[in-house]
């Protein structure tokens, strides 16, 4: 950022504004502050007969690796109809939002994953472009060493486990340290 957007000013500067425990670019004319937060990312993992809906990437990073459904959000919207569109989006299905499941921040690249469970309504077999393919999956049919992020492969899992229990849990965690810890 060159100009600020409130007055055009050049001069910026960066500090921590106030109480601001993060240093900000700050206009150093009329004081705007300009945050740098973090992207969210909403997705589903979606059950149907035992089977779980499966993206084969289209686009970087690592086209040709799998994943869950899952983008980021736009303005606007709430979080389960962020998850419910990039669902639609990436693999043609349409989905009904059950509850919340995980939680995991990825500061090194400021995003957080939002993932909720979800119960499929229809599934078109057509999937956007972000997409190579969209396929339900059995357990066993997954590809676990193709899967593009280490965290979608864990929480995959852990839901995979909590299923056959018949409980579930929400989960928080973060890839500094790989841990995902329950909460109740």
């Amino acid at each position: 950022m060159k100009y600020c957007s409130e007055c055009g000013s050049a001069n910026l500067v960066r500090r921590s504004p106030g109480r601001d425990t993060h240093s900000r670019l700050v206009c150093a004319d009329c004081d705007k502050i300009f945050y740098h937060n973090p992207r969210m990312i909403a997705g589903c993992i979606v059950e149907h007969d035992g089977k779980y809906l499966m993206c084969q990437r289209a686009i970087t990073p690592r086209p040709g690796t799998w994943t869950l459904p899952a983008g980021f959000m736009e303005c606007g919207e709430k979080v389960e109809e962020a998850a419910a569109r990039e669902v639609w989006e990436e693999t043609g299905a349409r989905v009904e939002i059950i509850a919340p499941y995980s939680i995991f921040s990825v500061p090194q690249i400021d995003e957080v994953y939002i993932m909720f469970r979800a119960q499929l309504i229809e599934f078109t077999d057509e999937p956007g472009p972000e997409t190579m393919e969209a396929k339900l999956l059995s357990p066993d049919e997954i590809p676990w060493d193709n899967i593009f992020y280490p965290a979608i492969k864990d929480i995959l899992q852990r839901y995979i486990e909590e299923k056959a229990r018949g409980t579930f849990g929400i989960y928080m965690g973060c890839s500094e340290d790989g841990t995902v810890h329950f909460m109740q």
